[in-house]
């Protein structure tokens, strides 16, 4: 990277993405902060008591604001409620509809933070997007590559993968060769006014106390139906299929002389489908496959199919957007609906949206 760039760094109010502007300043280069304002509803109070959304709380604005003002750089406020209503929100909740289990981090990173966000860089004068991700960014054939960071245990790439391999060129992450202890110790050393804030676990656009108005649009996905056995014996009920997700124990309100789990959904019929620990293996997947590097088109390499699943070995081909992955042993609660991430010596070769599960042939 050049010695000076125009840099806009996206700022949650976080220890994060603070370090990552400092950092940056400390580079020598011409840097502000923004924060996306995705929709927050309500004064304060209410964000605090619950009944506002979670992003953007005024609270985090003005974290944000003050790590800006503490580096003396600028800081702007640019909402994205429509935005995140309609690529975001709606897609969440049709897949929801459809008895499957959205990851909304994964699209909103590929469609805000690093679609709408990196559309504005040029008309903002900058010429870069930095974020507080634990991510590398290395040189590729024809393309760039996404990679693991130093940090493994913080390690965002499964959340990154989709993201459009053009739009790399255009980002920074700063955080890359860093630990989370060094970037909390830096933080304090700076005395930045968020050094020993906690992290944000939640999705963001969920109110801490539950929002009956998204989840009312769920319609059928929230109405009572049958809970049945792999053979179709009903075995109770349930109050919303939006309520479950594969591998799921608790909850099912069933009494049976051994533990049963959600093995699958069945929303046409409004069915949630329960059987024995068995059940929910299978050493085979196919996805809707999204953000592959130009030359990857099979081979070995590890997969992950939820963000705190461990990578395991596998063979994968890609035939237009069908991606198929063959795992070299069964793997548990492979769930429709999240992504599927497939890696080789930490590089991000790509994923997709997984379909389904299904026996190797």
């Amino acid at each position: 990277m050049p010695s000076r760039r125009r840099i806009l760094v996206a700022m949650s109010g976080g220890v994060d993405s603070s370090v990552a502007a400092l950092l940056l300043q400390r580079l020598g280069h011409e840097i502000a902060g923004v924060t996306m304002c995705l929709g927050t509803e309500g004064t304060p109070g209410q964000e605090r008591e619950g009944r506002g959304r979670r992003c953007c709380s005024p609270e985090d604005i003005a974290d944000a604001r003050r790590v800006c003002r503490a580096l003396g750089i600028g800081h702007h406020v640019v909402s994205m409620r429509g935005e995140l209503e309609r690529l975001v929100i709606e897609p969440f909740v049709s897949e929801y509809l459809r008895g499957r289990t959205p990851n909304p981090c994964v699209l909103c990173n590929r469609r805000l933070k690093f679609g709408v966000l990196i559309e504005r860089l040029a008309a903002s004068g900058y010429d870069l997007l930095a974020t507080g991700h634990y991510a590398r960014i290395v040189p590729g054939a024809g393309a760039a590559a996404l990679a693991r960071p130093k940090d493994l245990g913080k390690d965002q790439t499964y959340f990154l993968y989709s993201v459009d391999r053009r739009r790399l060129a255009h980002v920074v992450f700063p955080l890359a060769e860093l630990a989370k202890d060094e970037v909390r110790s830096l933080a304090e050393e700076a005395r930045l006014p968020v050094s020993r804030k906690r992290d944000s676990q939640d999705l963001c656009f969920l109110p801490r106390a539950g929002e009956p108005g998204l989840f009312a649009r769920l319609g059928a996905a929230g109405k009572p139906g049958e809970i049945v056995s792999v053979d179709g014996e009903v075995l109770g009920r349930h109050g919303g299929i939006f309520n479950y997700t594969i591998g799921q124990r608790h909850g099912l309100g069933l009494s049976a002389p051994r533990p049963l789990y959600v093995v699958a959904m069945d929303p046409l019929r409004n069915r949630i489908v329960a059987g024995g620990e068995e059940h929910l293996y299978a050493d085979c997947l196919a996805a809707a496959a999204q953000g592959f590097l130009p030359a990857e088109r099979g081979g070995r390499a590890e997969a992950k199919i939820r963000y705190a699943h461990r990578a395991a070995p596998c063979r994968f081909s890609l035939a237009g957007d069908r991606l198929e992955v063959y795992f070299d042993r069964p793997q548990r609660a492979i769930t429709p609906g999240q992504s599927v991430v497939l890696y080789r010596d930490d590089i991000v070769l790509g994923g997709g949206v997984i379909e389904g599960a299904a026996p190797a042939p």
